[in-house]
């Protein structure tokens, strides 16, 4: 048996149970917790009681201003899961006969999700489709745009942009009750790799300058941060470093680093959950993983007069679940361990992001 404690907040825990004789998952819900504490629950399944500790997050100081959520890597028309380039090894995961592509099952559930905490916004991170195509496209605005109307705001991801299109490009300036999300298009077309331009800089900079309320800027390729703790393969700094390019991610840090109204950057591509400091500003750069297979999730952001909750959601529909609990070992044959690699530590998803830097 495997229980992944998925989801803490203030006063809540969510304990999915995945059970070693290959049955469903079972979610698990506690609510009433006190904050900041370490403390015991008890998940039964089959009348047996495993006791799980949790420790709840700290509950920011003031009112509850506004709510958002984001999503990313969703990837409408895909068929194939696991994938790397040509290569038929894996495992590689695709619907059965008759079932409804994974992408629709996976995104309908972050919608409906997503829709009972009634956000302010719902924002995607990039890779809405997997090759760009209108009828990918097409599927992504029936799924979000018709759910949330004007309150969906969505920037491109390298899959949207294979060909060159342009579409979904441009940076985003997006005010919400108690913070502003400054959204970067980081796509170089036709490319895998991102980037912050200079002019992008400047104009996050400027944006920074003349915020009232704190700064989150989000886009859809992870920083590369130089020194101690990075693993191997991002040590070296490279011109096809896979997510921002090193100049573009010193860029990023030294805007942040110079404006104190920028308390995170948030982004998806690597299908991960990580949060790690910026070498100069110190703040977190957060990636948030991926919606349409393991473990299939989304974020909540909770933004209160004292800081802000960033809460990460496993998606808990049984057939969400049924799909991504079969994509838990994705990888495996390219000695990866998908199952760590994509769900982090809880650390990783629930925490408070300080809007006073000088606290």
């Amino acid at each position: 048996m495997i229980a992944d404690v998925t989801t803490v907040s203030d006063s809540t825990a969510v304990v999915h149970v995945t059970p070693g004789n290959g049955g469903p998952v079972s979610v698990h819900h506690f609510s009433d917790l006190e904050p900041q504490t370490e403390q015991t629950v008890d998940v039964v399944v089959d009348g047996t009681v495993t006791p799980v500790a949790v420790t709840t997050l700290p509950r920011p100081g003031g009112a509850l201003l506004s709510t958002f959520a984001t999503v990313n890597d969703v990837h409408f028309g895909e068929l194939v899961a696991g994938q790397i380039d040509d290569h038929e090894i894996g495992p590689l995961r695709r619907a059965a006969n008759g079932d409804d592509p994974y992408p629709e099952v996976m995104n309908r559930a972050a919608v409906d999700e997503i829709t009972r905490v009634e956000p302010d916004a719902v924002i995607v991170k990039g890779d809405l489709s997997v090759d760009g195509r209108p009828e990918e496209w097409a599927a992504f605005e029936a799924c979000y745009r018709d759910a949330f109307g004007s309150r969906l705001h969505v920037v491109r991801g390298n899959h949207d942009a294979y060909h060159g299109q342009s579409e979904y490009a441009g940076d985003q300036r997006i005010e919400l009750p108690g913070a502003t999300i400054a959204l970067l298009d980081t796509v170089i077309p036709e490319a895998t790799t991102g980037d912050i331009r200079a002019e992008q800089a400047e104009w996050l900079d400027q944006l920074a300058t003349s915020a009232e309320s704190p700064v989150i800027a989000m886009g859809h390729h992870q920083q590369w941060i130089a020194g101690d703790g990075i693993e191997p393969h991002e040590a070296k700094r490279s011109d096809d470093y896979f997510g921002l390019h090193p100049d573009g991610s010193d860029r990023l840090d030294e805007v942040c680093a110079r404006r104190s109204s920028i308390i995170a950057y948030a982004s998806g591509h690597t299908h991960r959950h990580r949060v790690r400091a910026m070498t100069r500003s110190g703040i977190p750069s957060i990636e948030i993983g991926c919606t349409k297979d393991f473990p299939g999730t989304w974020a909540e952001y909770r933004v209160y007069e004292g800081g802000v909750m960033q809460i990460v959601h496993r998606m808990s529909a049984p057939e969400a679940l049924a799909w991504s609990e079969s994509c838990r070992h994705l990888y495996a044959d390219f000695e990866i361990d998908y199952e760590r690699y994509a769900l982090g530590t809880i650390d990783d998803r629930c925490f408070v992001i300080a809007t006073d830097r000088s606290a």
